[in-house]
């Protein structure tokens, strides 16, 4: 598959102003990103590529910064390769669980050892929303749980949540890429009872979790709050994230509307995740 990369220059450049348009990038189609000195590459399938919606993302962008991009058309790449280029290192998160490629030597020990091949899936535990759901991973009672990785990325939640005892697991992403990946690092991590599948929350229509673990973004949140709520017995446990904090009340409203009701929020560096728990037996 032939894909697009496009080099944004920020300047001045500050790492948040980078996470702030890797997120609006992904809401219009970009599947993966890469860290560099002066800002950030982003690649797209060339076949769902369209200018006008980076240069609307740009006009206006929220900070005071001069951002310029150039566009170019490349062949796949490997992408376990750029990711090693691109200071992917082992994360240690909560001292029990470390989050490595099968490329790195010297891994830290923790409890919980993870091998992730991102390839052109998102979530590799170093971005703030996935560092703060782990954390709460690590602190759910998970034993025997049913449980929803909704946008699961590489399935390294979905991987953990297996690793700590949950029962029956579904991850779903709408991205090939990310299914393919999440099947190969499911493997890769020997863990069983992780079903797969490919879609949205159209997907979810007759099924019942426990705990449902969202970490999307806040446009897609705030649409498929309605189905998540369907889907969880009462007690049930939605955890959320993707967003700031600024967009919690928009998230607690949305919520409250089909009984969720927000129990507390973490924040790590603006970026937040809120656990809701469905009222009722």
């Amino acid at each position: 598959m032939e894909y697009i990369e496009v080099s944004f220059k920020i300047e001045p450049f500050e790492e948040y102003i980078s996470d702030v348009l890797a997120l609006e990038l992904g809401e219009v189609g970009f599947e993966s990103f890469a860290p560099t000195a002066e800002g950030l590459n982003a690649y797209i399938p060339l076949i769902h590529f369209d200018e006008s919606k980076v240069k609307k993302i740009l006009s206006p962008f929220p900070f005071e910064a001069s951002i310029e991009y150039n566009i170019t058309q490349i062949e796949s790449k490997n992408w376990n390769e750029e990711w090693e280029k691109h200071y992917f290192e082992p994360i240690v998160i909560g001292n029990e669980c470390v989050i490595h490629s099968s490329f790195h030597k010297n891994v830290p020990e923790a409890k919980y050892d993870i091998v992730i091949d991102p390839k052109m899936a998102f979530g590799t535990g170093h971005h703030e929303t996935t560092s703060l759901v782990i954390g709460e991973l690590l602190n759910m009672n998970l034993k025997g749980k049913k449980v929803l990785d909704m946008g699961c990325g590489t399935a390294v939640l979905a991987i953990l949540a297996s690793l700590r005892g949950a029962g029956e697991l579904l991850a779903i992403d709408i991205d090939t890429w990310c299914v393919d990946n999440s099947i190969e690092n499911i493997e890769q991590n020997n863990v069983a009872g992780i079903e797969v599948k490919l879609g949205g929350a159209e997907l979810l229509e007759g099924l019942h979790f426990d705990i449902i673990l969202a970490n999307i973004n806040r446009n897609i949140l705030l649409a498929d709050i309605v189905k998540y709520a369907a889907c969880l017995s009462g007690g049930g446990e939605l955890y959320m994230s993707g967003f700031y904090v600024e967009d919690i009340p928009l998230i607690e409203a949305e919520a409250n509307l089909f009984g969720l009701k927000l129990e507390y929020y973490k924040e790590k560096n603006n970026w937040a995740v809120v656990k809701t728990v469905k009222s009722g037996l």
